[in-house]
This record gives structure tokens, C-alpha cells and sequence, in this order.
């Protein structure tokens, strides 16, 4: 069977020591905003959409770029991360669906959060997390790790 597999971009956004994360409503677990990469965007150019549409803030991301020169290409902005995940299992343990995940940090302006786009989590669905109540929270521990990474990276490129 042929395993089909989607770009995505998510991104931790920070703000005063804080990142924010709310309950994705199918899956269940505490998540930053992200989505699918669109055919027409690089990774991202999706980051920083999803989340203007997930959460109505402006974004600024803390990537590093190669200092490479090219006649015809350019250094694109590196994810913190690249994460493969398994999306659609089947009971004999092949996988159907896959998302490789380039994962972000950014830094945005605020904490006001008024979504911008359709159907997307409501504003008072989204919380703000120090990495002490990352800690103390009972989240995947991918989710506590990352989000106190890149609260950690945002307050170092600051």
C-alpha cells in the first residue's frame, strides 16, 4: 500500500514568556496552530498564515537561514524541527497518511487572540502557557518540550 504523505507548517508563537496552545477539537491534545502547506506556499509562508488565520496575530519567526549564495535559488527560513507523524494507522500497522511537519518559533506582538479565518478554534478556546505551567499541565510531553524550546529560543533571539 503507498503511504500518502502532506507538508505541514506548525508554529509555537511566544509572547512574554509565554506560548500559546489550544485543544484541537478532533484529536483531542493541546496543539499551537498549523496546517497543511498550500500548493502554492513554501513552509513558511504557511506558518505565518495559519497563524494569522488561527489566531489573528502577526508574526515573526525565529529561523535561522544558510548564509549561501546561489545563482538561482536562496535560503529559505530552517524549521526548529522536522517531524514526521503518522496520521491514518491501519490495524496491520501500515500507515496510509502521513504529515512531515516543519515546526516553527515565532514571536508575536500581543496575547490577544481573534481568529481570522473560517472555522478555526475561538479565541477563548486558546490559552497562554510559562513553561511552568507547561510543566504542571498533563500534555503530550512532545508538547511540554517544544513549547518550553521555543519559549527558551524566542527570548534568546530577543
Amino acid at each position: 500500500m503507498e503511504t500518502t504523505r502532506h507538508f505541514t507548517a506548525t508554529t509555537y508563537i511566544v509572547n512574554d514568556g509565554a506560548t500559546a496552545l489550544h485543544e484541537h477539537d478532533r484529536l483531542g491534545i493541546h496543539l499551537p496552530p498549523g496546517g497543511h502547506v498550500d500548493r502554492d506556499e513554501l513552509p513558511h509562508e504557511a506558518a505565518i498564515r495559519e497563524i494569522r488565520e488561527e489566531t489573528g496575530l502577526e508574526a515573526d519567526l525565529v529561523a535561522d537561514r544558510a548564509d549561501v549564495e546561489t545563482p538561482n535559488g536562496r535560503p529559505l527560513p530552517e524549521p526548529a524541527h522536522l517531524m514526521l507523524h503518522d496520521i491514518d494507522v491501519h490495524p496491520d500497522g501500515s500507515v496510509g497518511h502521513q504529515h512531515i511537519d516543519h515546526l516553527y518559533y515565532a514571536h508575536v506582538p500581543h496575547r490577544r487572540i481573534d481568529p481570522a479565518g473560517d472555522d478555526e478554534a475561538a479565541a477563548d478556546d486558546w490559552n497562554w502557557y510559562t513553561p511552568d505551567d507547561l510543566h504542571a499541565s498533563e500534555f503530550d510531553s512532545d508538547v511540554v518540550e517544544l513549547g518550553c524550546e521555543a519559549i527558551e529560543t524566542v527570548a534568546d533571539a530577543r
